[in-house]
């Protein structure tokens, strides 16, 4: 884009400014940090130029909206068109008080679900287990059989909004509990859009909800692709997902890196069963994080489809535009939060939700100021919703397409993490890939000295939290919290006791003989899972199956 001479001349202009304009000012009143970083860490020049970005190529680098590479967004007239979806996460307590939560987010301007589950269900145990005692409902939905899933979806229009589930480890089971509750209602599943997020790679890499070995959990997720790319063509059969590795403290490019390198592992393996690039990956899709660092997210989601629609039309042939989209759903920052001072959550997620916005995300969800010390309250998730909607109604960011692009600083980040992903993919590719990295603590280590680097910088107030580190005040917590009805647990443990007294349990045991004898031969599972569920078998029992057949997995300690 720039002429060399041009180019040249402006390095030797920089030089002469630095040394008769900024030179005498700094003598005078010297910067406020002696190296300027990123989140992630990274030095910040003092002023960037077309020399930062000598070698851009508009047409190989940039392009056009809707068009490849996708740098500047994946669909042509991006939220010009449509907004991206306002999916705001939630889920406490029992199905009930989640169904109200939804019906109160929907009547307030939300255009789609997203299901927060509690840690008995992420883990696969009923809530009656003793292994789930004391955990009901405190950082989700409590759903233990096809029941509570009725329950949860009582009243909402299924065929006419999409909804996102984020649960890994028993995606499956899940997932089959929705597709049942909804064919229950008369709604077919090929009607039916969402996504599962499912992505096992990420949970041994960082968010540790794991329940069977890699490689066991590796089939569970292509047999949820295959079966998606044929009956449900509307689903993101599963959201590879960097944001539980940004939330573990990694920084910006480890989790780009880390989460395009997990999704090449799921085409790969794809590919591997016998499915056609084409007839699955235009329903794969992405979840990142939004960090405090507004240019260096905004480079980050920019380089990330560049990458992947590089790698899918040029390694692995895929030939559907669409194969080539990298659509991604985009959360604000949960680490970032502070139980000090919460109010001042609000403004750290709006700049985090700009920056989203200006990446070009699909959809957003916007935490609650009192995220650091509960389940947001209703007043709080509003003030979170109503953020998404100020920025999309009144700061004109949507009228034009990527608005920054251009920009040197934007730019040359852009580039930046393209190429520090790409060092990623060189390291982890020598250590033989994706799973093999796992099972040699490479991620885990990465990104422990990440967030070792980060909280030091913060102890020793080189990184200043406002309300932590610097500008604290002794002030009692004003803000009103939500509390989980304790009654809930009773009422839920008798929902499930009713399921298994009336249920036919000879079809229980005879659908949970077949998914065993399924799990130990080569065969896809989500239909077996399906007939289970159909047949009210619970969550427990149905993991149950899967732990006895693949063993369950113990990560070994790293240093």
């Amino acid at each position: 884009m720039y002429n060399k001479d041009d180019v040249q001349k402006i390095v030797t202009e920089q030089e002469r400014w630095e040394q008769e304009t900024v030179a005498p000012t700094t003598a005078r009143r010297p910067e406020r940090y002696e190296t300027f970083i990123t989140t992630s860490g990274t030095p910040v020049k003092r002023l960037y130029t077309p020399a930062d970005v000598a070698d851009l190529d508009f047409q190989r680098d940039l392009g056009f909206p809707g068009e490849y590479p996708f740098t500047r967004g994946v669909y042509p007239t991006m939220h010009r068109g449509r907004l991206w979806t306002m999916r705001m996460f939630a889920g406490f307590g029992t199905a009930e008080e989640t169904n109200q939560r939804f019906k109160y987010l929907l009547a307030n301007g939300q255009t789609g679900l997203s299901v927060a589950f509690d840690m008995p269900t992420l883990y696969g145990y009923d809530t009656d287990s003793p292994r789930a005692l004391g955990e009901f409902g405190k950082c989700g939905v409590a759903v233990s059989s096809l029941r509570d899933m009725e329950v949860l979806l009582d009243g909402l229009p299924l065929d006419k909004l999409t909804t996102s589930m984020t649960i890994n480890g028993p995606a499956a089971i899940i997932w089959a509990m929705y597709i049942v509750a909804a064919e229950k209602r008369g709604i077919p599943r090929h009607k039916l859009g969402g996504t599962i997020q499912n992505d096992i790679l990420k949970e041994y890499i960082a968010q540790k909800e794991f329940l069977f070995p890699p490689w066991p959990s590796l089939r569970l997720v292509v047999d949820t692709i295959e079966f998606g790319s044929q009956e449900m063509p509307k689903w993101n059969t599963i959201s590879i997902s960097g944001y539980h590795i940004r939330e573990a403290g990694s920084t910006a490019a480890q989790e780009l890196a880390f989460t395009l390198a997990d999704g090449f592992t799921y085409v790969e393996a794809t590919i591997d069963r016998g499915l056609d690039v084409d007839s699955f990956a235009p329903r794969l899709s992405f979840f990142f994080n939004s960090h405090n660092d507004f240019f260096e997210e905004i480079g980050k989601f920019r380089a990330a489809r560049r990458i992947w629609a590089r790698a899918m039309r040029e390694k692995y042939g895929a030939k559907d535009p669409r194969s080539w989209l990298l659509r991604f759903h985009t959360q604000t920052a949960g680490c970032s939060l502070t139980a000090q001072q919460p109010e001042n959550n609000i403004v750290r997620t709006a700049i985090q939700a700009l920056a989203a916005v200006l990446g070009g995300t699909q959809s957003l969800h916007t935490n609650s100021m009192d995220e650091a010390l509960a389940l947001p309250s209703a007043k709080a998730a509003l003030v979170a919703l109503r953020t998404q909607q100020v920025i999309a109604h009144e700061s004109g960011v949507s009228n034009t397409i990527d608005p920054l692009a251009g920009s040197f600083f934007v730019e040359a980040t852009t580039n930046r993490m393209e190429e520090e992903a790409e060092e990623y993919f060189r390291r982890i590719d020598a250590l033989g890939g994706v799973v093999p990295a796992i099972e040699q603590g490479f991620f885990q280590r990465e990104i422990a000295e990440a967030a070792f680097r980060y909280q030091m910088e913060i102890d020793e107030k080189r990184r200043i939290v406002v309300g932590v580190n610097e500008y604290a005040q002794e002030e009692p917590l004003t803000i009103p919290l939500l509390e989980i009805d304790e009654a809930g647990y009773n009422r839920q443990v008798k929902r499930l006791q009713e399921v298994r007294r009336t249920r036919d349990n000879r079809e229980v045991k005879r659908t949970l003989a077949e998914l065993r004898q399924a799990a130990k031969e080569d065969q896809n599972l989500m239909y077996p899972i399906i007939e289970a569920v159909r047949a009210y078998a619970t969550l427990q029992e149905i993991t149950d199956v899967f732990r006895d057949v693949f063993g369950e997995y113990q990560e070994p300690v790293y240093f």
